[in-house]
C-alpha cells in the first residue's frame, strides 16, 4: 500500500512562508536541503507524519501563477471556533466559518485561509472522515 508523505508547493519568500506556517499551524522545519538553484524545506508538527514541502527557487522574483488547477491543502483541528478566533487575532484573515450539509447532516465545518503566496488552506473541524 502507498502512504502519503508530503505535498509540495513553490514559495517566493522563504522567511515569510516559514513565519506564516509556524504561526498558523505550528509547522516547523523538519529538514532543510539546499541545492544549487533551489532549496527544499520539509515542514511538520507532532500531530502528523505528513509533511508540507516548500520549494524555494533561488533568484525567483516574480510571484507564481497558481492558475485554476490548484485546489487546497486541508488540516483538521480540535476546536474550529477557537482556531478561527486565533487566526483572526493573528491578522491571518480567515474566511467566515462555513458548514456543508448533505441530506440534513453536516459532514464538514470549516474555514479557509491563504498563505503569503496565495495558496488556499482549508481548516476543518476534526471528526468523522476528517481525523
Amino acid at each position: 500500500m502507498a502512504k502519503a508523505i508530503h505535498s509540495m508547493i513553490r514559495v517566493l519568500d522563504e522567511q515569510r512562508s516559514l513565519a506564516f506556517y509556524e504561526k498558523a499551524f505550528g509547522l516547523t522545519v523538519a529538514e532543510r536541503l539546499a541545492f544549487e538553484g533551489f532549496t527544499l524545506l520539509y515542514l511538520s508538527n507532532p500531530e502528523s507524519e505528513f509533511e508540507l514541502e516548500l520549494t524555494v527557487n533561488h533568484g525567483r522574483t516574480e510571484p507564481y501563477v497558481l492558475g485554476d488547477g490548484y485546489g487546497h491543502i486541508a488540516l483538521s483541528v480540535e476546536d474550529l471556533e477557537a482556531e478561527h478566533a486565533r487566526f483572526e487575532a493573528l491578522g491571518l484573515d480567515p474566511t467566515p466559518l462555513k458548514e456543508l450539509k448533505l441530506e440534513g447532516t453536516p459532514p464538514a465545518r470549516f474555514f479557509f485561509v491563504q498563505d503569503p503566496d496565495g495558496y488556499k488552506i482549508e481548516v476543518l473541524q476534526r471528526g468523522g472522515r476528517y481525523k
